[in-house]
């Protein structure tokens, strides 16, 4: 129990010294609050006085501040108003010098205004003499076309158709000459034209020409070859003729053996055949065959070189592949002795040359230059003339129109309707008739003229015929009792028509009708 009531009397001591000590807090805490607010009050109070002194100051700078703005702005309105006033009279002394100008200009004006008048009226009275005189003019010219018309006895409409029918004539005969003059000029001009450019086309092409013949010789290297080549019972020989299609002349010439053929590709393949045969030594007839079938083969390779050399030489690109093989083969044909790819290369050239002179497209001229002649590679193994094998094969080829058209017209089967055409037209005639590019036997010259003069001469009219320039011309002599001038025309074109007809040659030929009349008397 004495320990409880101990317990009990520490809790109650601590409990009252807790008591003591929140009551000891809050009473401080009172007197804290009353010292802090008199502190303030106090502070509160001198920051008041604080602030009423500088206010104080603040109206007083201010005032001071003002006196001297005021100060200042009637200064600069004093300064502003002089200005302005200096302004004012420099305007007014302006406004004044520009009054006195347009009154000066006011009193030109009304000068210049009386001096029209006074023209005007001047005016006035000359227009109105002038109506006068007009007037009177009018009746003179009435009483003179009313003369007239009585003396000449036409109307003044019909006399204007009178007059200008006149004039139509008069213009149109003076437009004749003046067209007949230009059109003279112009053919001068052309002609010159022609023969410049043609001889600067011929100057800048120079070209070889080899005569090709219808035999090849072959080179043997003893006269036991020929035995050999022979064969048993002349087995050989006959092999060779019948693969090759080429005769073989084996005679009393020594050392060479002669190959026969118009067909120059099947003339090559037997004589590389012959040459690789004596270059071998075995010659039989199952070596013949694969020597022929090699040769065959490598002639085919060379034509084939030859059509892309010629498209290389003559600057052509873009061409059928199988057209490159038909050029190829027109190495081996010629006209007249004359090399057909030779001849076409070289009108390709003329023609180029003469395009560019000209102004026209110069590869399309070579293009149809190089291409005129590709009908003559299938002449033999195609019916029709070169000129239509050689338009069907390019339009198989989808040529270019104007080529084709160019290679249709090149022999005058129709009309030239381009400037190309023309062009390869004129290169084919100068590659043709150029000295030594074509040839013929004595023999068949001299029955081509002699064929020549007698188609002349069966003509009723015709008294004497002579061909001239190696048969390019042919001249006339016209009876004069028996044929007319008007006749000699038709007479002409009959005998042209029938040259062209029944005879072959190159080129063209001239036909020259020749009539004179003579009278002869003697006064005595």
């Amino acid at each position: 129990m004495d320990k409880i009531s101990i317990g009990m009397a520490v809790l109650l001591c601590v409990i009252a010294l807790l008591v003591g000590a929140v009551i000891c807090g809050f009473i401080c805490f009172k007197l804290g609050i009353k010292y802090r607010k008199k502190t303030a009050e106090a502070a509160l109070g001198s920051a008041e006085k604080e602030a009423e002194k500088i206010v104080e100051d603040a109206k007083k700078n201010a005032e001071s501040l003002k006196k001297e703005a005021l100060v200042e702005a009637k200064d600069e309105i004093h300064k502003a108003r002089q200005e302005t006033e200096r302004e004012l009279k420099e305007r007014r002394s302006e406004v004044s010098r520009q009054e006195r100008r347009i009154n000066q200009k006011e009193e030109t004006i009304d000068r210049k205004l009386d001096s029209m008048e006074k023209k005007e009226e001047t005016l006035q009275k000359k227009l109105k003499a002038a109506d006068e005189k007009m007037e009177e003019a009018d009746r003179i010219k009435n009483s003179q076309l009313d003369m007239l018309e009585k003396i000449s006895q036409f109307t003044v409409e019909q006399a204007k158709e009178y007059l200008l029918q006149n004039l139509e004539n008069e213009l149109v005969h003076e437009k004749a000459v003046k067209v007949s003059n230009f059109e003279t000029q112009i053919k001068e001009e052309c002609e010159s034209k022609a023969r410049q450019y043609i001889s600067l086309a011929i100057a800048r092409c120079s070209a070889d020409q080899v005569s090709e013949t219808a035999v090849s010789v072959v080179p043997l290297p003893n006269d036991e070859m020929k035995g050999r080549i022979i064969g048993r019972e002349g087995r050989n020989i006959r092999t060779i003729e019948t693969l090759t299609g080429v005769d073989l002349i084996i005679d009393d010439t020594p050392e060479a053996i002669t190959l026969s053929c118009f067909d120059q590709v099947r003339r090559e393949v037997a004589r590389i055949a012959l040459e690789k045969l004596i270059q071998d030594g075995r010659i039989h007839p199952t070596r013949i065959e694969e020597t022929v079938d090699k040769a065959r083969r490598e002639v085919e390779h060379k034509i084939k070189q030859e059509g892309e050399r010629a498209v290389l030489e003559t600057n052509v690109h873009g061409l059928n592949h199988e057209l490159i093989k038909l050029i190829g083969r027109l190495r081996f044909r010629t006209s007249y002795r004359q090399n057909v790819l030779q001849h076409s290369i070289e009108v390709a050239h003329l023609a180029g040359m003469m395009a560019s002179e000209l102004g026209v497209d110069a590869n399309l001229a070579r293009r149809a230059g190089l291409l005129h002649d590709i009908g003559k590679a299938l002449s033999y193994e195609i019916e029709g003339s070169h000129v239509q094998i050689g338009v069907d094969v390019c339009k198989k080829y989808k040529e270019n129109p104007e080529v084709i058209h160019a290679i249709e017209a090149h022999h005058g089967d129709v009309e030239t309707k381009t400037v190309v055409a023309a062009l390869v037209q004129a290169a084919d005639a100068i590659s043709a008739a150029r000295p030594a590019a074509r040839s013929e036997n004595y023999e068949n010259y001299i029955k081509r003229l002699q064929k020549l003069e007698e188609i002349c001469t069966s003509y009723d009219g015709v008294e004497k015929s002579f061909a001239i320039q190696a048969g390019r011309e042919v001249r006339i002599m016209i009876s004069p009792e028996k044929v007319n001038d008007e006749k000699m025309v038709l007479v002409a074109r009959d005998i042209a028509k029938r040259i062209e007809d029944e005879m072959d040659y190159p080129g063209q030929i001239k036909v020259h009708l020749i009539r004179e009349s003579r009278a002869v008397e003697y006064a005595k």
